[in-house]
């Protein structure tokens, strides 16, 4: 029997028509087949979206409820989704293989939970919504900018001069991390530009928010695992001592907390 080997291997796959590993990658698994994006099922995950932003808006306290629900839908969901559309970027979304429809709904959620909230940051850090500056990569007129990166979502300006980095995150299974990268940024930022970054993690399976100065996360946390479900990436698993808003209540004052 001729021997099995690397040449035997190349000249196989070239029989079957393919002259590098990553064309039979996609072959065998259908990678290739690019299905055209279902507007219907986007209609179908928009009108999701309004309904979570509704229940959310029913059990908050009054003080943090958007003014009028009608025009933030509008303004986060439709006109964002208009502009993805028009940009031809929803098309071109994809994440490790899944459909372009739930890598825009996932970003979606996370977007427009953000958005909800900076009624409430505003209370948290006792700052006007102009005082929160959004200084995230997220672009919705160009794919190339249209981009998750380490950098924080927002950076606030407290009355006393100081800013800090807030990088807000949306939790939706009861699994509550923070990437590791966040945390090698915000480290980076604390040392180049002297401004602490802040996680304030909206975990809406259980009801409950925490706040985590990431930049104060030392190396040696015992709360640093290997997380499977996310390929095996090092992530800072969010202990419960950190959860310190119910959402049913009012939110808590940024001065009045404890980071020890």
């Amino acid at each position: 029997m001729a021997m099995i080997d690397a040449k035997y291997f190349k000249e196989y796959r070239e029989k079957l028509g393919f002259t590098n590993q990553n064309g039979i990658k996609a072959f065998f698994g259908a990678k290739d087949i690019v299905s055209e994006v279902d507007y219907k099922y986007l209609e179908s995950l928009n009108g999701r979206l309004i309904q979570i932003v509704q229940k959310i808006n029913l059990l908050v306290a009054d003080e943090i409820k958007v003014d009028n629900f009608d025009l933030f839908c509008h303004e986060n969901i439709t006109t964002v989704f208009e502009k993805l559309k028009y940009n031809n970027i929803i098309v071109k979304l994809n994440n490790q293989g899944r459909r372009p429809e739930e890598v825009y709904f996932s970003w979606m959620r996370g977007f427009v939970i953000s958005s909800y909230f900076l009624k409430a940051l505003s209370q948290i850090f006792d700052v006007d919504i102009e005082n929160i500056d959004l200084i995230g990569d997220d672009d919705f007129s160009n794919i190339e900018t249209f981009k998750r990166t380490p950098k924080a979502d927002l950076q606030i300006n407290l009355q006393n001069g100081e800013k800090i980095r807030i990088e807000v995150q949306s939790g939706f299974q009861g699994i509550n991390d923070i990437k590791q990268h966040k945390v090698i940024e915000a480290k980076k930022i604390k040392r180049d530009e002297n401004i602490a970054s802040l996680v304030i993690h909206f975990d809406l399976f259980n009801g409950q928010v925490a706040f985590v100065k990431i930049d104060e996360i030392d190396e040696d946390n015992v709360n640093w695992i290997t997380r499977q479900q996310m390929e095996g990436q090092t992530v800072f698993n969010i202990d419960q001592n950190y959860f310190a808003w119910k959402l049913t209540e009012e939110p808590p004052k940024f001065i009045s907390m404890s980071f020890e």
